[in-house]
This record gives C-alpha cells, sequence and structure tokens, in this order.
C-alpha cells in the first residue's frame, strides 16, 4: 500500500466515524399514532419534524396500517422510517401484549403517543419501563371521537390515570382539554402543558390559488364558495352543515374538502335536499392552503373540537368563519367573528349565522381581515415549534432542541 493509498484509508475511516457519531447524536424519535392520515394533529406532527430537520431521526407507527395519509407531506431529507412489524396499538388489553410494546420501544432516545388510539402503548410504558429501559415518553392528546364527544368514559378516565402515571408530560392544545386533564384525568399541573395548534401563516392569504386546484371541479368568476377542510368522520357531523347550508342563497355552494367513512351519508343527505348541484365533495387535497384561499366564507359543524387547525387556516387566509361553539374555537376567533360562533347543536342558529354572513360581503370582508391580523400575530407554527423543541429537549436533558 502506498503512502497516498494509506492516508486516503485513513480519511476515509475518520469519515466514517464521523458520520457514526452524527447518528449516534441525533435524537431518534418514536412517534405511535392513533391514525396517521393527513388530519390537524397529523399536519402539526409532519410540520414539526420538517422543522426540527435533518437534526433528529423518526420512527411512526399508525394504529390503522393503512391510515398514512400525512407520510406525504414530510420534506425530503428528514430522516423518517415506518417500522415493520410493530406490535399493533390496539387490540384486547393483556400483560403479554403490553410486553411486546413495551419490548418493541426499546432503542428510542424519546416516545411520542398520540391520542386513545395509542393509550395502549402508554400503559406499556408505566407498567414496563424500568424493566426495559425505556426512554421518556409524552403524551398528545387531541379532542375525542363521537362516541366522547358529549360525555367522557369513566372506563378511559381512569385508565388514562394509570398508563400517564410514568409519562414525561401531557400536551393538550386547548383550554378545555386542559381542564379535563387536570380534572378526570387527575393529572399534576407541572405535567400537564397546553401549547395552541399553529400553522405557517405566510402561506395563506398571499395569492389566489388556481381556479381548478380541487380534484373535479373549478371556481369560475361570480361564484361564491362556503368551503369547510375535514376528515369525512362522524363526529365532523356533515350532514348537518348540509342542512345548515340550505339556508344560503342560490349564488352560494358547498364545498366539503376531505375523505372518510361518512361519504356516503353527506352525499344521502344532500340528495334528500335536493342539493346536489350545489354542493361538492373533490376529495383529499396534500396542501390546504390550496384549497381554503378558494373559499370566501369557512364553517364547521362538530359534535367535538378541541382547537382546529382548519379554523386557524381559514383564519390566515382572511375568512369569516361559522362554527358550534366547540372546543376553544370561540376563544380562537375575534370579537368580530364571535357573533356567529353558535351554541353547540344548534342547527337553525348556524343556519342563521351562515345566511347572514352568506348575503354580506363587506361583513365577511372586515371580519375576515380582523382574523387574518390575529392568526399571523397569535397562532403561528414558529412560536408553537419553538414551545415543542423547548418540551422535547427537556425530556431528553438537553438545553437546546434539536
Amino acid at each position: 500500500m502506498t503512502a497516498l493509498d494509506s492516508r486516503q484509508k485513513s480519511s476515509g475511516t475518520r469519515k466514517d466515524n464521523g458520520a457514526k457519531k452524527a447518528a449516534a447524536a441525533r435524537p431518534h424519535l418514536l412517534h405511535l399514532h392513533s391514525t396517521f392520515d393527513a388530519g390537524g394533529k397529523e399536519r402539526r406532527a409532519v410540520a414539526l419534524m420538517n422543522r426540527f430537520g435533518k437534526g433528529v431521526a423518526h420512527s411512526i407507527v399508525s394504529a390503522v396500517p393503512g391510515a398514512m395519509g400525512a407520510r406525504g407531506l414530510i420534506a425530503p431529507g428528514i430522516s423518517a422510517h415506518f417500522p415493520f412489524g410493530f406490535p399493533a396499538l390496539a387490540g384486547p388489553v393483556g400483560v403479554r401484549r403490553l410486553q411486546m410494546l413495551a419490548r418493541a420501544m426499546r432503542g428510542f432516545d424519546l416516545i411520542l403517543t398520540y391520542n386513545w388510539g395509542a393509550m395502549d402503548a402508554v400503559m406499556a410504558h408505566s407498567l414496563f419501563a424500568p424493566m426495559y429501559g425505556l426512554a421518556p415518553l409524552i403524551h398528545h392528546e387531541d379532542g375525542f371521537n363521537a362516541d366522547e364527544a358529549e360525555r367522557l368514559k369513566w372506563q378511559r378516565n381512569w385508565y388514562r390515570r394509570i398508563a400517564l402515571a410514568r409519562a414525561h408530560a401531557l400536551v393538550v392544545p386547548s383550554r378545555r382539554l386542559e381542564e379535563v386533564a387536570l380534572g378526570p384525568w387527575a393529572q399534576p399541573a407541572d405535567k400537564v402543558h397546553r401549547i395552541a395548534n399553529g400553522i405557517d401563516t405566510a402561506r395563506y392569504g398571499r395569492k389566489r390559488p388556481q381556479a381548478d386546484v380541487l380534484p373535479g371541479l373549478a371556481k369560475r368568476a361570480g361564484d361564491r364558495w362556503l368551503g369547510t377542510l375535514a376528515g369525512l368522520r362522524a363526529v365532523k357531523n356533515l350532514p348537518r352543515l348540509v342542512r345548515a347550508f340550505a339556508a344560503m342563497g342560490p349564488e352560494w355552494s358547498l364545498v366539503i374538502v376531505g375523505d372518510g367513512p361518512e361519504r356516503a351519508a353527506i352525499e344521502a343527505e344532500v340528495q334528500r335536499l335536493g342539493l346536489s348541484g350545489r354542493v361538492h365533495l373533490p376529495g383529499h387535497i396534500a396542501d390546504p392552503a390550496e384549497a381554503v384561499g378558494l373559499f370566501d366564507m369557512f364553517a364547521l359543524s362538530s359534535d367535538s373540537e378541541q382547537f382546529p387547525l382548519s379554523v386557524v387556516e381559514a383564519m390566515a387566509a382572511g375568512l369569516a368563519v361559522a362554527s358550534p361553539a366547540v372546543g376553544d374555537v370561540a376563544d380562537i376567533v375575534t370579537p368580530e367573528n364571535a357573533p356567529f360562533i353558535t351554541p353547540p347543536g344548534d342547527e337553525a342558529t348556524l343556519g342563521q349565522a351562515l345566511a347572514t354572513l352568506g348575503a354580506d360581503e363587506a361583513l365577511r370582508t372586515a371580519i375576515g381581515k380582523a382574523n387574518q391580523t390575529r392568526a399571523r400575530a397569535e397562532f403561528d407554527e414558529a412560536g408553537m415549534a419553538a414551545r415543542y423543541a423547548a418540551l422535547y429537549g427537556a425530556a431528553l436533558g438537553r438545553e437546546s432542541f434539536p
């Protein structure tokens, strides 16, 4: 071997060792999701991953294996893995299954769990973390399914109390969930962190999107669109929105952007009311900023929400919002918009709010400007990401993260 060959080999060895040290220093986060479809919590999780950049590695598991719609939102170059053969997050509760989950969580630097669908993994951590030397766990709760929209189930409250015993922290986005965490879930105040959801507000309201950005649907000059962004699930109660929309003038169309199991029920209500020419369901769109910019007004009709990203997106795009007063919606919008946040379940009043806003363009514009100013000032993604980085860094014992 020549001296040059020796130097090249030595240089290559140093580079390999440097790469190994960099990889070892890079924290590896395990994300256990109730679903990884492109809903609010998933888009927030991906936004944080993208902001943390290449200095963090991620392994992502969904309790619903086929629900992986948010995967396509992960930026190129982000170290994201989807472990094959990870134990099912949902199933009959038993010691053997919980031990399997605990063993599968070994080897990570931080474990992040999301919503009730991942609660068995939280329980496994609570029971077996010392045995298997598991990393700290931070749980995130973003709301409830239809079965707990009106009343919490006491069995789940007790299960959460036990499961969260060893958790480093519990993160919630809304005041309502903070109250639940401190009350029925009996969590210590220093463990509960309320971090409001945020978005990249600069991407909204800057320019009008292409009129044909939605699949199979184009906006023509003079069209007026009442829009919503929602997974087509029972808790969103979109048939209610169809009925409330019927009070609006004939120049308006309702555009429901999203996919899910309730599509047939929504279409049946559209047919029953004779609104097939005025209600459109174009399906899912990867980038909500492209869709919401086409709306002239925004609405929700959910039975349960906490801190819906879609409302913040509508505000950032300069839209007025009509919605039931679920979760923190009444606190999110501006005082100018407050009269159009209606009592939960009051379908007639929601319809009146839609009709009033639909008939007054000047009012919509004034409310939209106020909403946009507030969204940019209070709900930008950068502030949210800084708080999450501080929390994750503290759990990892780091002064800064990533």
